[in-house]
């Protein structure tokens, strides 16, 4: 009989929590000069991904911590989630990447998701409080 613990059965039934994927570590900020022309078109981009569950984009959520548009038009997103369970934790740092890709100029698109700081509702625009009856 296998010790206690070794089961491939043994798990706790009540979490239904899904691992959260793990934050980015590999992806890389870049150097060099800003692109300030390039900015305005990739914030657009960024503000056409909304979380699914919550009908606001994700720069009004203030799910996107860091920007970095430099010239040659490679684009740094560092990003977070309202919680590691999201269900669409896994997809949506593709999403947002796709987005920033199609940006005519952009030839680069590096997208970091990180848990820390943890998202709280006080990273909300104004706007999006309003939206969500929070203010």
């Amino acid at each position: 009989m296998a010790p206690a613990g070794e089961h491939e059965h043994d798990h706790d039934y009540f979490d239904f929590a899904p691992e959260p994927p793990p934050e980015t570590e590999e992806v890389e900020r870049p150097e060099g000069e800003d692109d300030p022309a390039l900015l305005e078109p990739v914030l657009d981009a960024l503000k056409t991904v909304q979380d699914p569950e919550i009908p606001v984009n994700l720069v009004e959520l203030g799910l996107i911590y860091e920007l970095l548009v430099k010239k040659g038009g490679i684009v740094f997103v560092e990003m977070t989630l309202t919680t590691p369970s999201c269900p669409v934790a896994a997809s949506m740092p593709g999403e947002v990447q796709a987005a920033v890709a199609a940006v005519p100029g952009v030839n680069e698109a590096r997208v970091k998701l990180v848990w820390t700081p943890t998202w709280t509702q006080d990273r909300m625009s104004e706007e999006a409080k309003l939206e969500l009856g929070l203010l």
